[in-house]
C-alpha cells in the first residue's frame, strides 16, 4: 500500500476527501520525448451549460450541435428535465457525443435538484425555479455544501422569491417558485463568483420588471464569463445593457430558440497546450475559435510568457516549446480556471512565479491556492499563499501522492507536473469526468507520438 503523507495533512480543503491509496492512485505518465500531437477537445462547459438554459426560457425549440457531455452538463439536463423542459439527444455532436434538441415546456417545481459541485447549476438554476410552480429543492456533493451561494439566496429573495435555508444561506434550499417572479433593481457582491451575475442575467427577460442588476464589490472576478453570459443572451435576441462599468440592465421580454454551435472548451486545453512546454516539442488543438468569450483563448497571450511560441493556422492553435520554462509575473483575476496549470508550469520553471488577483479561486470545488500550495511543495516545492495569490519558488521536484480534492483542474495540474517529475500518483483521476470525462485517454494519446 501507498504510504500517504497526508495520513496527518497541515492542509485539507474542506476536510473530508479521503487520501489516494495504491489501488485508486493514477501514475502520471512521464514525458519519454518531445511532443508531436494534434488533437480536438469537447464542447464548452461553461457555453453549453448557458445555452442549455437559454433554450429551457425560450419560446420555442433550440438545437445545440457539439455540446458538452460531462458530469456537470450531465447534471444540468437533468435538472432541467426535472423542471418540465424536453431535452432529446439527436446524431451530431462531432467526435464527443450527440447534439441536443430543447424544447420547452411548462416549468414546474416539486422536485430536487442534484447540483454534484456544479457552480453554473447551483447558481444558474434557482432563478428558473423562481419562475416555476411548485418548490423544488437543491442540494448536491457534500463539497458543494461549502460553496458560496449567500449571494443567490438574498438577491432572489429581494427579487421577490421565497426561499427556505433554515437560515443557512448556503444548500440544501428550497425556492418556492410561484409560476413568475417579480425582478427589478438590485445591488449584490458577486466578488467570490461571477455566477451570482449570470445567474440572474440569464433569467431576466422572464422576470416581469426585467432586471437592473449593479454589483458593489471591490472586484469582479472572471468578467469574460459575464461577457460570455451576454453574448449568448445576444444570440437569442436579448439585449444587456451595461450603462457603466458593474451595471447590467435587462428589459423583459422572449427569449429566442436558437440552433448554436458549441465551441471547444478552451479552458480544457490548457493543460494539453502546457504539455508542450514540459515534454518539448508542440501540441495543436484544432477547432480554435478565430472570436470567442471563453477565457481559454488568453493561452494564447500567456503561454508566450512562459517561453512558448504560439502561431495560428485557421482553426488550429499549436503551441511549441521554447528554451525551458520560465517564471512569471501575472495578474489572472480575469482567468482564474486557468490558474491551476499555469501554476504547474510555474513549478517547473527557471525563476519566480507570482500570480495574484486570484483569491475567488479559493471558493470553487475547493480552495485552490491551498490546495495548490499544499501538493506542490508535498512534492519538494516552495508555493507560499499570498492574500490574493500564490508565490512560486522553482525546486527539484520528486513523485509521490497528488491530492485531486475533488476537483478535476487540480487532478490535470497533478498531471502536467508528472510530465517532468517520475513517479506522481494522482488520487482520483475519475473527478476530471466533472468537465472532461475523456481526459486520461487524451492524456496518454498525446505522448503516445512522443520520441524515445
Amino acid at each position: 500500500m501507498l504510504i500517504s503523507r497526508y495520513s496527518k495533512p497541515e492542509f485539507d480543503p474542506y476536510g473530508d476527501t479521503a487520501p489516494a491509496d495504491a489501488e485508486g492512485a493514477w501514475p502520471a505518465p512521464t514525458a519519454t520525448g518531445p511532443l508531436a500531437a494534434t488533437l480536438s477537445l469537447p464542447g464548452s462547459k461553461s457555453l453549453t451549460n448557458r445555452e442549455l438554459v437559454l433554450s429551457a426560457l425560450a419560446d420555442s425549440p433550440s438545437l445545440l450541435r457539439s455540446p458538452l457531455h460531462s458530469r456537470d452538463s450531465d447534471l444540468m439536463v437533468a435538472a432541467l428535465r426535472q423542471l418540465g423542459t424536453t431535452i432529446e439527444s439527436v446524431d451530431g455532436g462531432g467526435d464527443y457525443g450527440t447534439d441536443l434538441r430543447v424544447t420547452p415546456g411548462e416549468l414546474l417545481g416539486s422536485t430536487t435538484i442534484d447540483c454534484g459541485l456544479a457552480g453554473t447549476v447551483m447558481r444558474f438554476l434557482p432563478p428558473v425555479a423562481a419562475l416555476a410552480l411548485g418548490p423544488t429543492t437543491f442540494d448536491g456533493d457534500a463539497g458543494a455544501r461549502r460553496r458560496p451561494m449567500a449571494t443567490t439566496i438574498t438577491s432572489l429573495r429581494a427579487l421577490g422569491a421565497d426561499i427556505n435555508d433554515d437560515g443557512r444561506l448556503a444548500l440544501p434550499f428550497t425556492v418556492h417558485g410561484t409560476g413568475s417572479l417579480a425582478g427589478g433593481e438590485i445591488t449584490i457582491d458577486a466578488s467570490t463568483s461571477s455566477q451570482f451575475v449570470s445567474g440572474l442575467l440569464l433569467a431576466a427577460p422572464r422576470f416581469e420588471h426585467g432586471l437592473h442588476l449593479r454589483h458593489s464589490g471591490e472586484r469582479l472576478p472572471s468578467l469574460p464569463h459575464i461577457e460570455m453570459t451576454i453574448a449568448t443572451l445576444a444570440g437569442r435576441g436579448v439585449r444587456v445593457e451595461s450603462p457603466a462599468a458593474g451595471v447590467w440592465v435587462v428589459r423583459p421580454g422572449p427569449i429566442g430558440g436558437a440552433d448554436a454551435d458549441i465551441e471547444p472548451d478552451l479552458s480544457n486545453a490548457a493543460p494539453f497546450l502546457c504539455a508542450a512546454l514540459v515534454a518539448g516539442g508542440s501540441v495543436t488543438i484544432t477547432g480554435w475559435p478565430a472570436q470567442t468569450t471563453q477565457v481559454g483563448a488568453h493561452l494564447a497571450e500567456l503561454l508566450p510568457l512562459f517561453g512558448a511560441t504560439v502561431s495560428r493556422d485557421g482553426d488550429r492553435l499549436t503551441v511549441t516549446a521554447g528554451e525551458g520554462i520560465h517564471g512569471v509575473d501575472l495578474d489572472l483575476s480575469t482567468g482564474g480556471e486557468l490558474v491551476p496549470a499555469l501554476v504547474a508550469l510555474a513549478a517547473l520553471a527557471d525563476s519566480p512565479s507570482t500570480f495574484i488577483g486570484i483569491g475567488h479561486i479559493r471558493h470553487h470545488e475547493t480552495d485552490r491556492l491551498a490546495a495548490l500550495a499544499a501538493e506542490i511543495n508535498g512534492l519538494g516545492g516552495a508555493v507560499t499563499e499570498l492574500e490574493d495569490g500564490l508565490r512560486v519558488d522553482p525546486r527539484p521536484l520528486h513523485g509521490g501522492p497528488w491530492k485531486s480534492y475533488e476537483d478535476h483542474r487540480m487532478a490535470t495540474a497533478g498531471a502536467i507536473i508528472g510530465l517532468a517529475v517520475p513517479g506522481v500518483e494522482i488520487e482520483n483521476i475519475g473527478t476530471t469526468a466533472k468537465t472532461l470525462p475523456q481526459f486520461p485517454e487524451l492524456w496518454h494519446g498525446l505522448l503516445a507520438g512522443a520520441a524515445h
